[in-house]
């Protein structure tokens, strides 16, 4: 919260200037104080709280000594135990705030899953493994926690700013594909409800990280004004489009052609799309596409119950490659599979270069409980959400 508050200052500032900035804060504050029902004065310092205080706070009495907080530590737990928060107006009042503004107007939103790690915590329910890099002498962990999907809107140029418009915890039992499009689909139709998307204007983008089922995620989100980019593993194995059907040809018309391996590059056909920029940071950017890639479906795992012949979900894939990465490390190309089909050399140099934009959410979503919290979580905010 203390974060969106940040964010919708900074964002106005630069475009119009200092005054508006503030008359906008001053509005959304107002809106936040108004989505609290419980305890709304001990909330509403405490947020001012956690904004001030500059670091994590390990101690949480320490933030009745924040500048801002006017009441005592008691005060500050009777806020945690007995307050409320409208969720969903606060999610309406965070998609009414202005958008980062790229150059063609598209929207690009980012989705990834931001870890509570709580591995001390036995008693807490739902807890579940999550995976943390960076932690032990560069080996990956599976550190008990709980697991936020957020989505943000992507900003353009190196500032490392996102706008966070919406966090979903995952619970053991989530389909978590299922519950990130639900989530994609309540923020789309949030940010059209207040005017950011009108007919007429270009897709909004949608960003996603290796780990995603995004094949999927674009059929669920299909309806939407939106177009779906993520990741590939570089162990898929992806099908080519069907050859044209022969005159005369009997029988059932085929649905996939040959496979394509994204680790053998014996079979991968000539690109339709090919272009070459050159960047500050990685050098030699190139990327090759390839029309109407898609993956073959079964009657299994989340495709189980589908009723009827399963779909082919077509889009474009894509490989990049480039020269070098910071600290002269040796770089692996990246798969990415983008929605759309008969993509224009514009659209696959786009859809690069807002996956790269994605890496902001890596430094800059809030992890609200990690940063209030500290590393070791050894309390829990039990306020209420309606």
């Amino acid at each position: 919260m203390a974060f969106s508050m940040a964010r919708g200052e900074a964002g106005v500032e630069t475009g119009a200037g200092t005054g508006r900035a503030l008359g906008l804060l001053a509005a959304f504050r107002g809106e936040w104080y108004r989505c609290l029902t419980a305890r709304a004065d001990a909330l509403f310092e405490l947020a001012d709280a956690v904004l001030c205080a500059g670091a994590p706070v390990r101690v949480l009495a320490e933030l009745s000594l924040a500048p801002g907080h006017q009441r005592g530590h008691g005060a500050l737990y009777d806020a945690l135990n007995c307050g409320e928060v409208q969720i969903a107006r606060l999610r309406r009042a965070l998609a009414g705030l202005p958008l980062p503004a790229w150059p063609d107007g598209r929207i690009r939103l980012g989705v990834d899953v931001s870890p509570w790690l709580r591995p001390e915590a036995a008693t807490s329910a739902g807890r579940l493994f999550c995976p943390v890099y960076g932690r032990g002498k560069g080996s990956a962990q599976m550190i008990p926690g709980w697991p936020y999907s957020v989505v943000a809107a992507l900003e353009p140029g190196r500032a490392s700013w996102t706008a966070v418009l919406d966090a979903v915890r995952l619970r053991p039992d989530d389909d978590q594909t299922e519950v990130t499009a639900a989530q994609v689909r309540d923020v789309v139709t949030r940010l059209i409800e207040a005017g950011h998307w009108r007919d007429g204007d270009p897709a909004i983008l949608v960003v996603f990280d290796a780990g995603y089922d995004v094949t999927r995620l674009a059929w669920l989100l299909a309806g939407l004004p939106v177009s779906v980019l993520g990741r590939l593993r570089s162990d898929r194995v992806m099908q080519l489009p069907a050859p044209p059907r022969r005159p005369g040809t009997t029988g059932r018309p085929r649905k996939h052609g040959g496979e394509l391996a994204l680790s053998d590059p014996a079979t991968w056909p000539g690109p339709q799309v090919a272009t070459s920029t050159m960047t500050s940071r990685y050098g030699m950017a190139t990327a090759a596409a390839r029309d109407r890639v898609h993956p073959r479906l079964t009657h299994r795992a989340a495709w189980l119950d589908h009723d009827g012949d399963l779909p082919v979900i077509e889009g474009t894939l894509i490989r990049l490659q480039v020269d070098h990465l910071p600290g002269d490390r040796d770089p692996k190309p990246v798969w990415l599979w983008f929605s759309r089909t008969s993509a224009t050399p514009a659209e696959v140099d786009r859809c690069w270069q807002a996956f790269l934009r994605r890496f902001d959410l890596e430094t800059s979503k809030p992890q609200c409980c990690q940063a209030a919290a500290g590393r070791h979580c050894r309390w829990f905010l039990p306020v209420r959400c309606s």
